[in-house]
């Protein structure tokens, strides 16, 4: 009896502390789509946000052929269906084009707030798309969860930029990128679905070039356009380092974590601060999603309890 307790006690510390590294990580990458956020805002006052996109993607394909090329993954470029492959492509570069545009008038808490209803998004749409069963608590949420969408908007009352229906149609591209990202999952690898992504992004923006380009104004811009690929690089990896260290339902809660660092960034950098509603708005969103979450997680089965 004793040995057995002494065998699972250091189990039981190392699986702690695999969980702490992967909420650090998930943190990790929460900053640096943070700084994605803030540094496209920075150079959207001096080039064209469509020149910020094709540099993002850009910097973030050469990132990704370094380690992902039909050299050191043979046949990566293979897919059973590309169809969907280059619809999910489009979804993303939609959503990159609809989030960099709203930066330019926004406050970075004002879009992330917006992004956040992409979880409620989702799970309206897991029902007609993948099936799945959605129950009326589940559906409750997801209205009080765009209810807070409304509050941060306030469409009518003259308060709110219009470019918040960018970030909101961005949300909603984002939200069936996941869907799609989804239904892929079973029959391409995540290796074919990251090339896809970066190819299509530079071919989308590149015949557009002699039609937008800006050229940038000083040295720091042209860093800080390459940069947005190195910070969109690292994060995707933080995130799939930190899914390797703890589950799904541990880590989805500090999504919303990120709503710090936005508004630090926000005030650091631009003066920035939001108005009252804006964080009612937030927090309203927050709390949906987070009610989603728990709903998720309720409804997963238990272990079996061991002999």
């Amino acid at each position: 009896m004793a040995d057995t307790i002494s065998s699972t006690l250091p189990a039981q510390v190392s699986h702690r502390h695999n969980r702490l590294i992967g909420i650090a990580l998930m943190c990790a990458a929460l900053i640096c789509f943070s700084c994605l956020d803030a540094t496209a805002k920075w150079v959207n006052r001096s080039v064209d946000p469509m020149v910020a996109v094709w540099a993002r993607y850009v910097s973030a394909a050469f990132l990704t052929f370094m380690v992902i090329n039909p050299r050191t993954k043979p046949g990566a470029l293979r897919t059973r269906r590309l169809p969907l492959q280059l619809i999910r492509s489009f979804l993303l570069f939609a959503s990159t084009i609809c989030n960099f545009f709203a930066l330019q008038y926004l406050q970075l808490v004002e879009t992330q707030s917006i992004i956040f209803a992409t979880p409620l998004l989702v799970a309206l749409m897991a029902g007609p798309v993948l099936g799945e069963r959605i129950g009326w608590q589940r559906l409750t949420a997801i209205g009080v969860g765009f209810l807070g969408v409304l509050v941060i908007t306030r469409p009518g009352l003259g308060t709110m930029h219009p470019a918040a229906l960018l970030s909101l149609v961005g949300a909603v591209s984002y939200a069936f990128y996941n869907i799609v990202t989804r239904m892929l999952a079973s029959s391409d690898s995540s290796a074919t679905t990251t090339l896809y992504s970066s190819v299509a992004g530079i071919a989308l923006m590149t015949p557009l070039l002699p039609w937008i380009w800006t050229t940038p104004d000083s040295p720091l811009t042209w860093v800080l356009l390459m940069s947005t690929g190195l910070y969109g690089g690292l994060g995707h990896w933080f995130l799939v380092l930190a899914h390797a260290r703890a589950p799904a339902a541990i880590l989805a809660p500090f999504i919303y974590s990120q709503i710090i660092w936005m508004l630090a960034l926000g005030y650091l950098l631009f003066g920035d601060w939001p108005d009252t509603w804006t964080f009612v708005g937030a927090g309203i969103v927050i709390a949906s999603g987070l009610y989603l979450l728990y709903r998720e997680r309720m409804k997963q089965p238990k272990p079996e309890p061991s002999a």
